[in-house]
């Protein structure tokens, strides 16, 4: 008897690249943070991200003989989807002017839970009782570390939150596109979408970096993003979501390390205890989507051999 995809362990390739992306958006987080609190702009910022992010996919996918990257079957659907993905950007840009990195990337991993609840008006992808029960035991995760009503919750958590809700139509407008989009399009677009967008607002947020360290790290910024969003494609064509989905968590390790070594900062027990627990009910949400494609499986193979028997 062969072992299924589901009884082989994880590539260590996977677990990998799902570090690797988690690392290096840590570094687009805390560069960005350390960028916006000396005095830069955070459109501006945000545009030096999409515009480094452009240009290394061109260059990655070798744009000037390979036009796949600019095929697409609805131009106005990249271009929605991208300022979503812009939107995640700018609204977690300007929250982590006020909270710390580890509070930002807490929020941040909520998108699960808001998907979950968005994927059945959306997509049709209604979710049951249990994913509903997670969804909720995840926003009392936030409610945990954001406290409104105890003088915790500001203008900061509110971008947070908000860069959460961008992101998941992100995501969710990427699961209805990826079926008929290219790899190389969404990518490409993701990116020059914004960019364009946020053109005309140039002359207005535009600002000189303070000195050439603050150059390096908007240099960089496009790398980070970028190459950060391939490792992810890299490591679910070696494993599926449900094996790779405890490892992004760790992500929050990162940030606190980098929270502490750059900017003095430790996170409160209220906002380990939230992230804790929206670590949790997001686990619940993704192990229960898989015992039901488990399930689904076994039924259509079910009825699959009935109906052979009866030929």
């Amino acid at each position: 008897m062969t072992a299924t995809s589901q009884d082989k362990p994880t590539p260590v390739a996977a677990i990998l690249f799902i570090f690797a992306s988690g690392l290096l958006f840590s570094f687009l987080d805390s560069s960005a943070k350390y960028l916006v609190l000396s005095g830069m702009d955070a459109v501006f910022v945000s545009w030096c991200r999409f515009a480094g992010h452009a240009v290394l996919v061109f260059i990655m996918f070798r744009g000037w003989s390979n036009f796949s990257i600019f095929k697409t079957r609805s131009l106005p659907l990249q271009i929605v989807r991208g300022v979503f993905l812009f939107g995640s950007t700018i609204f977690n840009f300007l929250a982590l002017r006020q909270l710390q990195l580890a509070e930002t990337m807490s929020i941040a991993f909520f998108a699960p839970m808001i998907i979950t609840a968005l994927a059945g008006p959306l997509l049709g992808e209604w979710a049951g009782w249990r994913r509903w029960m997670a969804v909720l035991v995840g926003l009392l995760g936030v409610l945990v570390i954001t406290r409104p009503g105890f003088g915790s919750f500001s203008l900061g958590h509110l971008c947070a939150l908000a860069s959460a809700v961008s992101y998941s139509l992100y995501v969710l407008m990427t699961r209805k596109m990826s079926v008929k989009e290219s790899t190389e399009s969404l990518i490409f677009y993701s990116a020059m979408a914004p960019m364009v967008l946020m053109a005309p607002a140039l002359p207005y947020t535009v600002s000189a970096p303070p000195h050439a360290w603050a150059w390096v790290l908007l240099a960089s910024l496009g790398i980070f993003g970028g190459v950060g969003h391939y490792f992810i494609i890299l490591a679910y064509r070696r494993a599926t979501v449900t094996a790779l989905a405890p490892y992004p968590y760790l992500q929050i390790v990162w940030m606190i390390l980098l929270g502490w070594l750059v900017f003095q900062q430790l996170p409160d027990l209220w906002t380990v205890a939230g992230a804790g627990i929206i670590a949790l009910s997001g686990l619940y949400i993704v192990r229960r989507e898989h015992v039901l494609r488990v399930q689904n499986r076994a039924a259509l193979l079910a009825e699959t051999e009935e109906l052979a028997k009866k030929r």
